[in-house]
């Protein structure tokens, strides 16, 4: 194994040291000049190559990949590991001042939005229960900060899509700007949207991120929730197309009332409809001895029953519906049936 002593980079620097003021190039006259440029490199990175008192600018920037037998490169001489230390502690100590600097400018800031701006939006927002929002771009921007905002969920069904790259790429980056702040997010499509390419790749890029997707054969209109705190639906004649509506009107509910009306709307829509196949990994883990289990539920028989017509115990029994449950996207006994009916699996 290489010693340090015998590293390129520690035999530069002990030869500088002992012939103070020759050039890299000419202390190591039979290294070629990427050996020579590799070692000077690491020198320079760790601060053991300064200028000299004749050589360049100390703001001199020197991009550690020229010819190291360059004139910037050869006014440079070794100095001492204490040296070097100190200028590494004072660069460090001036980014550490800039950086608190730039954190105490961002605390003033947020006290002058919190003091000055923040009663401006609340008594807005007193007077407003309801607002239509018009126009695609105040839209894009009221969905796109209802994501930054999102901190617990966000809800949405979506009974139609705009299957246009610009519109989907936009989507998927609000949606995982509500997912990386820690939000639960929950999505129903129509059915028919996931024999679109483009839409299952989308569904399942969220899927993957986090979110749990699902599809009902219709969807009366479109609307989002986040965190019980907002609604954003369609204004009247704006037409259930996605997050663009036709008419790009949106009503936004703020009143806690109709936004938890809203969310329940959501949840009977998510309690009627299913995991799709094509979002489900564990599905195709399902064995012909979870098919047995699964026409017997069906038929309404219980666990014991199950496990006296398969000679199982009801330990495995319920280990077995445990994992139908779960390989069908299901909540419960019953809505594992009702998934494995509309998947034709029983």
């Amino acid at each position: 194994m290489e010693s340090p002593a015998d590293r390129d980079a520690t035999r530069l620097y002990a030869r500088l040291l002992a012939e103070p003021g020759r050039p890299p190039a000419e202390s190591l006259p039979d290294w070629d000049e990427n050996r020579l440029a590799a070692a000077t490199t690491e020198l320079l990175t760790l601060g053991l190559l300064q200028p000299t008192a004749a050589g360049p600018a100390q703001d001199h920037a020197c991009d550690h990949t020229c010819d190291q037998a360059c004139d910037h490169c050869a006014d440079r001489a070794a100095v001492s590991v204490d040296t070097a230390v100190r200028q590494l502690l004072l660069d460090t100590d001036r980014q550490v001042a800039d950086l608190l600097g730039t954190l105490h400018r961002a605390r003033d800031a947020v006290d002058r939005l919190h003091t000055d701006y923040l009663p401006v939006q609340e008594r807005h927002r007193a007077g407003t229960a309801l607002e239509v929002v018009r126009g695609a771009d105040r839209i894009a921007a009221l969905l796109e900060d209802a994501a930054r905002g999102a901190r617990t969920e966000a809800l949405s069904l979506r009974p139609g899509q705009d299957l246009s790259g610009p519109a989907l790429a936009g989507k998927l980056a609000r949606e995982r700007l509500a997912l990386a702040h820690g939000a639960a997010l929950r999505t129903i499509h129509p059915a028919a949207a996931l024999r679109r390419p483009a839409v299952l790749g989308h569904v399942r890029e969220l899927t993957g991120a986090g979110a749990r997707i699902r599809v009902a054969h219709s969807l009366p209109l479109w609307l989002i929730v986040v965190d019980a705190r907002l609604a954003i639906l369609p204004a009247p004649g704006a037409g259930p197309d996605g997050d663009a509506p036709v008419a790009e009107a949106a009503v936004v509910v703020r009143e806690p009332a109709l936004v938890a009306l809203v969310a329940e709307l959501f949840e009977y829509f998510w309690s009627a409809a299913w995991t799709p196949a094509e979002l489900l990994p564990g599905s195709a883990e399902l064995t012909d001895r979870h098919d047995e289990v699964l026409r017997l539920l069906a038929a309404g028989r219980t666990d014991a029953a199950i496990a006296r017509k398969l000679e199982l115990s009801e330990r495995t029994v319920r280990r077995l519906v445990a994992e139908l449950t779960a390989g069908l996207g299901a909540e419960s006994r019953f809505q594992a049936g009702v998934h494995a009916a509309r998947l034709g699996r029983v």
